[in-house]
């Protein structure tokens, strides 16, 4: 059966249709638009910097593969210069043990430097550990014995190593790993599709409400 409806109340239902669709996003809608958008923008930002800071940084990293290696020697070489802070425009000298650490690959026996990580490259290649200055030497220097005898009580450990040989050292541990990359990534995916999901919910509403003002004109 065929409801037909008289042209003036057509009109009257279309006018209702074009109020309710403008006025549709009430304040909790309005509020609830503002946030799904915000979260999209920031979980935006977040791939940016990170796009450009650990995931460069992941991207550059030499030291890909993993490699077991034996500890040959752990031995205190000299001590290094450095400096510390002392208050605002304050700098006192001090320094610290340079700790050279050798292994051997168990894959192909070959006998290279070890470092503590990326940084450690770029800050001191000849130490395994650069320690924060102190103005106290005998600290820094029972800190950096610790970790020497650690080392030859493991004699084998798992290290990182450059597959093409470019870099003949080792790393122990990587700060850019696929582990630090997937952490970094998952919080901004979370935020991504939580603001996608509250935008969805909000335009799924809005549709909802204009159909059941139309449902309920046509009852009239």
């Amino acid at each position: 059966m065929t409801i037909s409806l008289p042209p003036q109340k057509i009109r009257e239902c279309d006018g209702l249709d074009k109020s309710k669709t403008v006025t549709a996003l009430r304040a909790g809608e309005d509020r609830a638009m503002l946030l799904g958008l915000s979260m999209v923008f920031v979980s935006v930002m977040m791939y940016f910097v990170l796009g450009i800071t650990i995931l460069r940084s992941y991207s550059d990293s030499a030291w890909t593969d993993e490699a077991s290696c034996t500890i040959v020697n752990s031995t205190i070489m000299w001590d290094v210069n450095c400096s510390y802070s002392c208050g605002t425009e304050c700098w006192m000298s001090s320094r610290y043990p340079c700790l050279q650490v050798y292994v051997s690959l168990n894959s192909s026996g070959k006998v290279v430097r070890l470092l503590h990580n990326e940084e450690t490259q770029d800050s001191n290649p000849e130490c395994f550990y650069i320690p924060k200055c102190r103005k106290n030497y005998a600290t820094t220097h029972a800190t950096v014995q610790n970790i020497s005898d650690r080392l030859r009580s493991q004699h084998t450990v798992q290290c990182f190593v450059d597959p093409t040989d470019r870099v003949d050292s080792a790393i122990l541990s990587q700060i850019y790993g696929r582990v630090a990359v997937f952490h970094s990534l998952f919080w901004p995916t979370c935020t991504l599709m939580g603001g996608t999901l509250i935008i969805a919910m909000v335009k799924l509403t809005q549709y909802l409400s204009i159909m059941c003002e139309r449902l309920s004109c046509i009852k009239m």
